[in-house]
């Protein structure tokens, strides 16, 4: 009978691999089938790791170090009072994007996505241009998710070293192009994370240059005055994306991407439903309704970062370069990153080590311009860890 096939074939120690009906292994471990089926690209990248700050200085991530007032957390509270949370979100939250439009000054005839972060704008537009030959390119150092979801999704990701100084090697850049005809190229502006503005003569080059499509990243934008928003629909193959994390609602997780509705049309194919849930809807709303307040926080971050800039400056044997954002990041001359971040750590001041890479980050670490008293503490604990190590 038809039925005692079933548990027969259950227990076949053969089964059929439906991609090309030949006969595979049944594995009898999690370990020998993650190993079978997980692609070895995914196999070989770490996931994104985010260290505990418990009882710590955080100033690892470049957020907003200021917390909102109360008298505007009663008022967003009693906002959060009319979300339904029985039911889903707004799927294209349109009231969202009106507000984003009239906040950042957004042109009619561009077209605004929502992500779930920049992150998620990222992986949707790879999406959206994948296939296994196909190239994205960026500057480096820079952001590691372009990396990683360039790997995520299948395409081959070409990375283009930065000067010395971390400008764009803007020849390299657009040998690379023409070697690779990259289907998307990323470039962050301000870098992260280095804080430098790339020349913008160097980034119209490679718009130029690209028959593919050019994201410009201004997650940054609130501190370095200067954006290519105004550019877009003068090149056909460039979107900017930015995110509201940096100016205050890093836990929101918003991000958005403009450009010409037929780029967005296509990657909005690739958006999951609802992907803005409702809390994060209204509470941007609010904040955007507030926006003298973070403002008012990103002028104040501004003065900060240069007033730490300058403290650093004074400090033997530390490097510190410029920055158009909210971080600063230097090296110790003689000193292995690992040291000097072990140390801020044991003074209770969390910071971020890059050093462990090789060529133009080696021994480097970031600093987030954190408040005034986080930065005093900062200073104090890494003038005393550098004491210390020129005594040993």
């Amino acid at each position: 009978m038809v039925v005692d096939a079933i548990p027969a074939a259950l227990n076949m120690s053969k089964s059929v691999n439906n991609n090309n009906s030949s006969p595979v292994e049944r594995h009898n471990d999690a370990e020998s089938l993650v190993s079978h089926w997980v692609r070895p690209a995914v196999r070989n990248i770490h996931a994104y790791h985010v260290p505990d700050s418990s009882h710590l200085i955080k100033l690892d991530a470049m957020e907003n170090p200021y917390r909102w007032p109360e008298a505007l957390i009663d008022a967003w509270v009693n906002r959060l009072r009319e979300s339904k949370i029985n039911r889903y979100p707004d799927p294209s939250a349109e009231n969202l994007k009106l507000r984003l439009r009239n906040a950042f000054d957004v042109p009619d005839n561009l077209q605004i996505l929502l992500g779930n972060g920049s992150d998620e704008i990222i992986q949707m537009i790879a999406m959206a241009v994948a296939e296994p030959n196909r190239v994205i390119l960026a500057p480096e150092p820079g952001f590691v998710m372009y990396k990683m979801i360039a790997t995520m999704v299948g395409m081959q990701y070409v990375g283009v070293s930065l000067q010395q100084d971390f400008e764009l090697d803007v020849e390299a850049m657009l040998a690379a192009i023409e070697q690779h005809q990259p289907a998307v190229t990323f470039l962050a502006y301000p870098n992260n994370p280095t804080g430098n503005l790339f020349d913008l003569n160097h980034i119209e080059a490679i718009i130029k240059a690209s028959h593919g499509l050019v994201v410009v990243d201004e997650a940054y934008h609130a501190f370095a005055n200067s954006s290519l928003l105004h550019k877009l629909g003068q090149y056909h193959n460039l979107l900017v994306m930015r995110t509201v994390s940096k100016m205050g609602l890093a836990g929101l997780r918003l991000g958005y991407l403009v450009g010409e509705p037929a780029w967005l049309n296509e990657i909005d194919k690739m958006r999951l439903p609802y992907n803005i849930n409702v809390l994060t809807q209204l509470s941007t709303e609010f904040a955007l309704e507030h926006m003298p307040v973070f403002e008012a926080q990103t002028q104040q971050i501004c003065q900060d970062r240069e007033i730490l800039y300058q403290s650093m400056v004074l400090l033997d044997d530390v490097v510190v370069y410029p920055s158009r954002a909210n971080f600063l990041l230097f090296r110790v001359e003689g000193r292995l990153s690992a040291d000097i971040f072990e140390g801020l750590k044991d003074h209770g001041i969390l910071i971020k080590n890059l050093g462990s890479q090789n060529g133009l980050l080696q021994n480097c670490l970031r600093v987030t311009v954190g408040t005034e008293q986080e930065n005093a503490e900062f200073l104090a604990a890494l003038s005393s860890v550098i004491a210390a190590g020129n005594l040993t």
